[in-house]
C-alpha cells in the first residue's frame, strides 16, 4: 500500500471518528472506528467499527443508512479530488480481546499444582 493511502487512511479514520462521537448518540454503548480500507483508486472506503456495549446491527444499520451525511461532513473538514464512499463493516477484535482477557483473568483464578522439590 502506497504512503499517499494510508495518510488518506489514517486521516479518514480520525474525521469518522471524530463525526460518530459527537454527532450520534449510542446510548451506552462506546463505538470507535478500528479501521480505514481505501481502494486505490480512493473511490471506496471499507470503514471498520467496534462496538462496546451496545448491538452491533444496530450501529451498522445506522451508519451505513447515513453514510452520505458523514460524507458530505467529512468532505467539509477533508480536502479530496473525491470524496470515497464509505460502508461500515463490523470489527470483533476488541469484543475478542475482552473474551479473552476475561478468559485469562479465569485461568488465573484457577488452583495451580504445587512445585515438588524431588528429594
Amino acid at each position: 500500500m502506497s504512503h499517499r493511502i494510508d495518510r488518506v487512511n489514517e486521516l479518514l479514520k480520525r474525521e469518522i471518528g471524530t463525526v460518530i462521537q459527537k454527532d450520534y448518540e449510542w446510548h451506552g454503548a462506546l463505538v470507535t472506528v478500528s479501521a480505514v480500507e481505501t481502494t486505490q483508486d480512493i473511490k471506496e472506503a471499507k470503514v471498520w467499527i467496534s462496538v462496546l456495549g451496545g448491538r452491533v446491527d444496530n450501529v451498522l444499520d445506522k451508519l451505513n443508512h447515513d453514510h452520505g451525511s458523514i460524507q458530505k461532513k467529512i468532505s467539509k473538514r477533508v480536502v479530496l479530488k473525491s470524496m470515497p464512499v464509505l460502508s461500515f463493516r463490523h470489527d470483533g477484535s476488541a469484543e475478542r480481546g475482552v473474551e479473552i482477557v476475561n478468559l485469562l483473568d479465569e485461568v488465573a483464578k484457577l488452583p495451580t499444582a504445587k512445585d515438588s522439590d524431588p528429594e
